[in-house]
């Protein structure tokens, strides 16, 4: 039936009618906050990235707890070494600065879920996700051989008491790697959370400062996703899937909505999306210019990404947002 028998206002009419109705709902559960754990003392504000900060091992320690308080289940590490070199040897050490903070997190917050980046990007001199060798076109980062070392560093991690191995470095194969290395060493419980879908995005500026993780040539076109391709992000979806990935990752979030709806109808997988720094940083700027209510926006924003699709939201807006939804 149509108007006037039909009036949708009918269910709008108060907050109390408006909650009971609510199709997607947001809350501290579903967020996982980044930490970025480098191997200097102390507090570094990320100058890009207003309310984060690079932190040593004790600081993330205080912030998983802080975050653990909010009812937030889960915190991702990104490591800074002290120092690097082409092989990214930082990334697979086992006293590594995220070996070494994925401890400490796990004995101080047990209950807490530990969350680690499996890359080389943060850990090479050049800044790419893997090895790289000479190829027709000129230098480009060999798949194969950074493969087994992606898959060492996610052991390493593991091992470290990870509870969940992220790897973000976009290598034909990696997820499989990283499943059979995990299982050959006795962690058959160990979740991958394997970005599927990772495009080469300009949304990614600020984390690169934050992480310290630029190329020092060339970008990450040739292995991270062009941003006009639907289909192939589906494609990499299903074939993580069949890799024996356990949750299914789309970079970043909010300029991908469509892409996240789909993973999730074609692959009927725990998703996770990424609300990156670049999205972080618009919205800080905007605020601090009086543009916007910073709390109307975030809070709009988590909510649109789980309407579209996502299970878990990765975002630095976490602390923020969980306290506004206490």
């Amino acid at each position: 039936m149509a108007f006037p028998e039909t009036r949708l206002r009918r269910l709008r009419q108060t907050a109390v009618l408006r909650d009971l109705v609510r199709e997607t709902t947001l809350a501290a559960s579903d967020l996982v906050l980044p930490l970025f754990v480098h191997a200097a003392p102390g507090r570094v504000p990320i100058a890009a990235m207003p309310g984060v900060d690079r932190v040593s091992i004790d600081h993330a320690v205080d912030d998983a707890g802080a975050a653990k308080d909010l009812g937030i289940p889960a915190v991702l590490l990104f490591g800074i070494p002290a120092g690097k070199d082409a092989e990214g040897t930082g990334a697979y050490d086992d006293e590594g600065v995220v070996q070494l903070a994925t401890r400490a997190i796990k004995a101080a917050h047990p209950d807490l879920l530990v969350m680690t980046d499996v890359c080389l990007c943060e850990y090479t001199d050049h800044g790419h996700c893997g090895l790289l060798r000479e190829g027709p076109h000129g230098l480009t980062v060999d798949n194969d051989a950074s493969v087994e070392l992606i898959a060492r560093t996610a052991v390493s991690q593991a091992r470290a008491g990870a509870d969940l191995v992220a790897p973000s470095d976009m290598m034909d194969g990696r997820v499989r790697a990283i499943r059979t290395a995990l299982d050959a060493d006795g962690l058959t419980d160990t979740p991958v959370v394997a970005y599927s879908a990772k495009f080469a995005s300009a949304y990614y500026g600020p984390f690169r400062d934050a992480a310290d993780s630029t190329p020092a040539f060339g970008d990450r076109r040739a292995y991270q996703m062009d941003p006009g391709n639907g289909d192939e992000a589906v494609r990499e979806a299903l074939l993580d899937v069949e890799e024996g990935a356990d949750v299914i990752m789309v970079k970043p979030a909010l300029p991908y909505l469509d892409v996240l709806r789909r993973v999730k109808d074609a692959t009927r997988m725990p998703v996770c999306a990424y609300n990156v720094s670049g999205e972080y940083a618009m919205v800080k700027a905007a605020a601090a210019a009086g543009h916007v209510d910073e709390r109307a926006i975030v809070l709009e924003t988590l909510t649109a990404i789980r309407r579209a699709g996502a299970d878990i939201v990765i975002t630095y807006h976490a602390k923020d947002a969980a306290a506004w939804l206490q």
